[in-house]
């Protein structure tokens, strides 16, 4: 995309919003509070902001791509709309029924999360379609009528219609739907072949339930900003941000709102990714750290990991099961509760626990001195010397070292007898060793070693604990590049306009139609492609090709890649040929003698990708001149160590750090711990190093 055009990326999190302008190649970034009872107006004052260090005006922006949490806040909160589901007779307690999965296995007391609507929202219809997409009972349309006087009568603002085995046979969703729209014209309906047209029932159904349970709150809230923007004096097309790290249009956003689920995330692992292209990494660790979350995903080859489900909202430890599954296209992370915000206690074993609960913006953590009484992590690193309590969010807010240590003495010291600043370490330590953890089993689960890659850091609290991070999980190498703390919103405008179309026809190897593959792949082609053309109807236009397959038997798929000529000329020997060479790579050895089937087939369509020019990295050559000096804790030492302050604006390319030290910008602060060092590279990027690599 052209670097001359004028464009913005705004980014809300739980804590803070952050905007950056794009003018000429140059960036210009504000971080603002969100403003929860109306996200616009941060938007609006961020854009403010920035305008005016950019020395333009709204009217001059260009292009305005947006990522949001707050479709996934709605569903973590339960403050959705008032929603209906409408599915088969017989499958009215599918979402509530989950599957057979226990994700803790030996706990007697185990409590599934709540399903998003009770039992008295979900309605039934008689009709059934077989696994062939066969109708095997017609839809009764007077019964369907008689679901319209109830559904009338409750005052619903929002239907989610899933049908048994829609994703093969869409007519009679679309029956009901019609029958539905007609009755109540003004009530939002979402259907499940079109929001998820994938097998596996509960994730469908799920899926399509949670796209109606927020679709009345995300329209009106990118109604609510579109005026706004056009109040501004803002002239320009506004796009989305989406899970699978692409852009679509305000208007597709707002018929799917269940694909900006992850946006904000998605577009920090696409600014990681791009980093990665420039110094030409194949393995790169990414780490988002804001003020409510941590988010870890791990990229190769420039490419982040991308999966078909995700969880929302886990209820127990962050285990893998315990919450809502969403069946979208998405970049593969973990995310756990571990941000600037994180509130902290003490258990009932004496142990100093770490989140999930966050201080947001309102009131915030201790030291915004807006009225919080409980300890942040944002509290311990101010009384562990890791942030200026008269330059925080460059100089927009003071911190007050003062609530900080009455809240961390009132809350952990106290029950546990020790001072204000042991408390601050254990508490740092905690939220460390939790996303440490986190990063290890989500690097075994997808059999990587992460001594072998590169930490990217950005967020505005990621700087602050990426060096120890590095120290416990092994990482020799950690960059952080320029705008770290508003990586996700830089992301937005380095990612391509993209759409996945997915479809569920289950084919076996031994049963393979060529012609019936061909035709489907392209059917998903246009369909992808109908959705790019709605953000640019000149752009060139790439497809990737993905099928999911597996062993007959086995409960879960393997994705494979297939370039055009084999997705389009396709040949069951090919097909086998890519799924045995994958399968082995990940489990050791193909099956022999077993049949293999094909159960979703997927198509992406995508703007090429930015082109990226690679750095000539640099050596240090002359050290960084300090403009002073602090006491800031080193967790490895156990000690105050006393670390030198170092402007990162003032870092020439070459410019040398010795840890320890603390390097200051508008956004965040990059800690270096004792082990570290750091070189300034010419695009900017903090590389930090160990002092002494492992042998």
């Amino acid at each position: 995309m052209s670097t001359s055009r004028i464009r913005l990326g705004a980014d809300i999190g739980g804590t803070f919003t952050d905007v950056v302008l794009e003018k000429g190649g140059e960036l210009f970034s504000s971080k603002v509070l969100t403003t929860y009872s109306a996200p616009e107006n941060a938007i609006l004052d961020g854009m403010q902001q920035v305008c005016k260090k950019a020395d333009v005006s709204p009217g001059d922006i260009q292009q305005i791509i947006h990522g949001t949490t707050l479709a996934t806040n709605a569903l973590i909160e339960r403050r959705g709309a008032k929603t209906a589901l409408v599915t088969t007779t017989g499958f009215r307690d599918v979402i509530e029924m989950r599957t057979e999965s226990r994700f803790e296995q030996y706990d007697l007391n185990l409590n599934l999360p709540e399903p998003l609507l009770d039992r008295n929202m979900r309605y039934c219809v008689t009709e059934r379609m077989d696994a062939s997409g066969n109708v095997l009972l017609p839809l009764d349309m007077n019964e369907v009528d008689g679901i319209a006087d109830q559904l009338e009568k409750a005052g619903y603002e929002s239907i989610a219609i899933g049908l048994i085995h829609s994703y093969v046979n869409d007519s009679h969703e679309k029956q009901v739907r019609d029958a539905l729209a007609k009755r109540l014209p003004n009530v939002m309906i979402s259907i499940s072949s079109e929001v998820s047209p994938q097998m596996r029932e509960y994730e469908r159904f799920n899926t399509v339930v949670a796209n109606a349970y927020i679709k009345p709150l995300m329209k009106s809230y990118l109604s609510r900003l579109e005026d706004r923007l056009i109040d501004s004096g803002v002239d320009c097309s506004i796009f989305l941000m989406h899970s699978g790290g692409g852009i679509i249009s305000i208007e597709s956003a707002a018929d799917f709102p269940v694909r900006l689920v992850e946006s904000g995330p998605a577009g920090g692992a696409v600014f990681a990714a791009n980093i990665a292209a420039r110094y030409g990494l194949d393995k790169v660790l990414s780490f988002d750290m804001g003020g409510t979350t941590a988010k870890i995903c791990l990229i190769k080859n420039q490419t982040p990991k991308t999966s078909r489900v995700f969880e929302v909202a886990r209820t127990y430890r962050f285990k893998k099961g315990s919450g809502m599954p969403i069946s979208i296209p998405v970049i593969d992370m973990v995310e756990i509760g571990a941000g600037g915000g994180s509130l902290a206690h003490v258990d009932s074993m004496r142990q100093i626990r770490v989140g999930p609960e966050s201080a947001g913006s309102e009131p915030g953590p201790a030291c915004y001195g807006q009225g919080g009484e409980r300890p942040a992590v944002t509290d311990a690193d101010l009384i562990l010397g890791k942030l200026d309590p008269n330059n925080f969010a460059g100089g927009s807010m003071k911190l007050h070292a003062d609530d900080s240590a009455k809240a961390l003495n009132a809350h952990i010291g106290n029950t546990l007898d020790m001072d204000a600043q042991t408390a601050a370490f254990g508490l740092a330590e905690v939220v460390d060793e939790n996303m440490a953890n986190a990063a290890r089993v989500h690097a075994v689960e997808n059999g990587e070693d992460l001594a072998e890659y590169t930490m990217i850091a950005f967020g505005g609290a990621a700087p602050l604990h990426a060096g120890r991070l590095c120290e416990k999980l092994g990482v020799d190498r950690l960059l952080v590049p320029p705008g770290a703390g508003v990586g996700s919103a830089i992301g937005f405008l380095r990612a391509p306009f993209s759409f996945e179309a997915n479809r569920s026809v289950y084919m076996k190897l031994s049963d393979f139609d060529a012609s019936k593959v061909k035709s489907l792949l392209i059917d998903l082609r246009t369909e992808a492609t109908k959705f790019v053309r709605k953000c640019d109807a000149n752009a060139e236009i790439l497809s990737d090709f993905k099928v999911y397959m597996r062993y007959i038997g086995q409960g879960w798929e393997i994705p494979i890649t297939l370039t055009e000529e084999q997705a389009l000329d396709p040949d069951s020997q090919t097909y086998l040929q890519l799924f045995e060479d994958d399968y082995s790579k990940l489990f050791g050895r193909p099956v022999e003698g077993m049949d293999v089937e094909v159960t979703v087939w997927a198509v992406n369509a995508t703007t090429p990708p930015e082109s990226v020019a690679r750095i000539s990295e640099q050596a240090g050559n002359a050290t960084a001149i300090a403009t002073g000096k602090r006491d800031v804790f080193d967790p490895a030492l156990s000690a105050n160590a006393s670390a030198k302050i170092v402007d990162r604006s003032a870092l020439q390319m070459g410019s040398t750090v010795e840890g320890p030290a603390v390097i200051v910008e508008d956004e965040t602060t990059i800690i270096l711990p004792s082990s570290r060092k750091a070189v300034c590279q010419p695009d900017g990027c903090v590389d930090v190093k160990a002092k002494v690599a492992r042998g």
